[in-house]
């Protein structure tokens, strides 16, 4: 047999949904709702902040774990929401992005054998991440809202089972990926549910892996508790985090991990070797953007509500059910009522002869059946894009509705 193939663990997972979508949105002029990233501006102030930085000739090599200054702003921030002290020189590390947090994180932390516990419906990384990191993952579903409490009721919220959660952890696992504000679900993990989790963790000897990554963007009360904060988790919690969402800079790719001292030399050595270091530039602008006042992200957290409710009543007047997302900025969405033999058939017609892009719910689940009635929609976008996104879809008519 030829050796001139891809290895056995490229074959267990396809190329990212979530891109094909933009890719062919592209491809026919399409009104981009599928991938997570802003049409409007960064703040002034941060963008102001990266041209001087570089205009100071700060172009060369950072520190590979990061920037003082970023480093001790992620620590003053974290410390100062949480109440919980972070040591800059012992617990952070600047990452490529908090994608490649993630990478850096389970190849630091896994060994072949291993098993990591997994939400589903989840972001798409997170399934080639442990199998590029040699683990097993093993999948607990995040059951949506019953229907009936779909109509903006408050508190319908997507929740997972406490006995199927307890069924996938056993000897071999090493551990389990959070994401609060989840992506796609818009579901804000409650304290109490992370209290069930933090359980499970300490009785299995088990690290959380937490994607806290819009933990600005979040609705109508409900909070965000770092699971880091619960009691015994400090010292087997890894949070990820970056300036993407919350500064409107997907482009720049800085993220960073928190982590606990032990883990934090593993997780800066796998970082060297996979991309030396994030951007000198754009960190020194982080430490800027981490340093705005609060009432940024009380002003973010009130656009993105606005947006929400807009997309909801969109997608609802064109006959879609939508599940009420509490936190980031995607919209789950129900697509039964249109007679589409699945979620890809649908999406990409949804693309090609409609002009909206939207992302197959079936990319967020590991068996692809159970997301065939979904699709996920994204709401980080200008009121004008998404009104072209409202006259566009005046095109879909549902299978049961008949037009005169």
């Amino acid at each position: 047999m030829s050796k001139l193939t891809g290895s056995r663990k490229a074959t267990q997972f396809t190329e990212s949904v979530i891109r094909e979508m933009t890719r062919l949105n592209d491809m026919y002029g399409g009104v981009n709702l599928s991938q997570g990233f802003p049409d409007f501006p960064a703040p002034a102030a941060v963008k102001d902040a990266a041209c001087a930085a570089i205009n100071a000739d700060i172009n060369q090599y950072a520190v590979t774990w990061g920037a003082r200054p970023l480093r001790e702003a992620v620590a003053r921030e974290f410390t100062r929401r949480y109440g919980l002290p972070i040591v800059a020189d012992e617990q952070v590390t600047v990452c490529c992005g908090s994608t490649e947090a993630m990478m850096s994180t389970m190849m630091a932390i896994i060994d072949p054998g291993d098993e990591v516990v997994i939400f589903e419906p989840f972001y798409e990384n997170y399934g080639p991440d442990t199998i590029l990191s040699g683990a097993t993952p093993r999948y607990v579903t995040l059951h949506e809202p019953d229907p009936s409490a779909l109509s903006g009721s408050p508190g319908a919220s997507w929740s997972f089972d406490p006995d199927e959660l307890a069924a996938a952890f056993n000897d071999k696992t090493k551990a389990i990926i959070i994401n609060t504000p989840n992506n796609p679900t818009g579901k804000v993990f409650t304290r109490d549910e992370l209290e069930t989790i933090a359980a499970l963790c300490r009785k299995w000897d088990a690290i959380a892996i937490s994607d806290e990554i819009y933990e600005h963007i979040i609705y109508d009360g409900y909070c965000h508790t770092p699971i880091a904060t619960i009691e015994g988790m400090a010292d087997r919690t890894v949070t990820l985090n970056g300036l993407s969402k919350t500064y409107s800079v997907t482009g720049w790719r800085v993220g960073w991990t928190i982590s606990p001292p032990a883990l934090t030399g593993p997780i800066r050595k796998v970082h060297d070797f996979l991309t030396v270091g994030a951007a000198a530039p754009l960190q020194e602008a982080g430490a800027v953007a981490l340093g705005l006042a609060d009432d940024y992200y009380a002003k973010l957290a009130a656009s993105y509500r606005g947006r929400r409710d807009v997309l909801l009543d969109i997608l609802d007047r064109h006959h879609f059910t939508c599940y009420k997302p509490y936190g980031a900025y995607y919209i789950m969405t129900d697509i039964s009522a249109f007679g589409f033999r699945d979620d890809l058939e649908f999406a990409r017609y949804l693309v090609k002869d409609v002009g909206v892009a939207a992302v197959p719910g079936s990319s967020f689940y590991k068996n692809a059946a159970v997301g065939r009635t979904k699709l996920r929609f994204c709401f980080c976008k200008r009121d004008e894009t998404l009104q072209e996104a409202d006259r566009r879809l005046e095109k879909l008519v549902p299978a049961n509705v008949t037009l005169h």
